[in-house]
């Protein structure tokens, strides 16, 4: 199974992750509620830990749940955990062998918190270690650049917040996903050619704001361990405050800027960007004067509910890495340095 196969694996995954799981997670959240935690706390390590920044938004907004990403060096190395009072401790990894992501669940069971794993192992350390387990239903993901893996923890983590919320109109929306992301999938074409002009790119910086924070420092990092072009993530916001500076005539920009609450500030970054600083922008978007920007414009489906979008603004981003590596002369399943499961203490 070859990486371009596992991201056009995505649609059915979703799918089936939604129809084979919702009672579950139903179930889950029922708990969850009664015991009534008051935030939540996440540990993860990379792509699981972009997954985080959108469970960040997504229970904040939706679920009034304050969200706090784990430090695991301060339960590992430092052996100097916080007070987790009455938490939900959630970890998030793909193969639930993680030894640091493990030992925050293992205090947060000290502490007496309920613990979560969002793992596409439900035999795994991660999971023995928790009281609730949603199983990704990734399948086997061969590629060491995590795909499909993301998605579905993404898929995991919006259903989590459905069923917390009890909201069948928002859980009507989230079963279309994958139909977006199917529609997405036929750009495939599009971005291979598109790659080309990118093939001597050394450095860029990606930009997202909100839900698509995440999706960021996700497209960030797939450039980084496929193409090793250095890919600075930032939100739009921070970006301003200082980064900026780095723009000059040319200078490669990389934007998720789907509609929603958030779409204005971003479309006047990329409006000053453009015509102030002459970027080069590729932009992610299903609104048109956002794509007119662009030297390169990304059109999603129209219609997606912003706090979905990140499901589907990764798609491109990911076509975009695979076909970007395969331009550069790199190989698409195996990065340098980098293995699949990473066991960081």
């Amino acid at each position: 199974m070859s990486l371009i196969n596992e991201i056009h694996e995505q649609p059915q995954i979703l799918k089936q992750l939604f129809s084979s799981q919702m009672k579950q997670v139903m179930e889950i959240a029922e708990n969850i509620k009664a015991w009534d935690p008051d935030f939540v706390f996440v540990a993860a390590r990379g792509t699981s830990d972009n997954a985080g920044r959108y469970a960040n938004y997504l229970l904040g907004a939706y679920n009034q749940l304050p969200l706090a990403l784990a430090t695991p060096s301060l339960f590992t190395y430092y052996n100097r955990p916080p007070k987790l009072n009455h938490a939900l401790v959630i970890g998030i990894s793909q193969s639930g062998q993680s030894p640091d992501i493990v030992s925050v669940l293992e205090e947060g069971r000290r502490q007496g918190c309920q613990t979560m794993a969002i793992t596409n192992a439900v035999e795994s350390p991660l999971s023995d270690r928790s009281d609730y387990v949603i199983d990704i239903m990734a399948g086997p993901e061969k590629a060491v650049a995590a795909t499909k893996s993301y998605t579905a923890e993404l898929m995991a983590i919006a259903m989590l917040s459905v069923c917390l919320a009890g909201d069948n109109q928002r859980k009507e929306e989230l079963e279309r996903v994958p139909e977006w992301v199917a529609k997405t999938l036929e750009l495939d074409g599009y971005i291979e050619k598109f790659a080309q002009r990118y093939r001597y790119m050394e450095q860029c910086v990606v930009v997202g704001r909100g839900y698509n924070y995440s999706t960021a420092f996700e497209w960030s990092l797939k450039l980084k361990e496929l193409t090793y072009v250095v890919a600075e993530p930032y939100s739009s916001a921070d970006f301003r405050h200082g980064p900026i500076a780095m723009v000059e005539q040319g200078f490669p920009v990389l934007a998720v800027a789907p509609d929603g609450e958030v779409f204005d500030t971003l479309k006047d970054l990329l409006v000053h960007l453009r015509q102030d600083m002459q970027a080069e922008l590729v932009v992610i978007s299903d609104r048109k004067d956002a794509l007119d920007l662009a030297h390169v414009p990304v059109e999603l489906p129209a219609g997606i509910p912003e706090w979905l979008t990140p499901m589907v603004s990764i798609i491109p981003a990911q076509l975009f890495a695979y076909h970007l590596t395969k331009a550069k002369g790199f190989d698409t399943e195996t990065p340098r340095s980098i293995r699949k499961v990473t066991e960081t203490h």
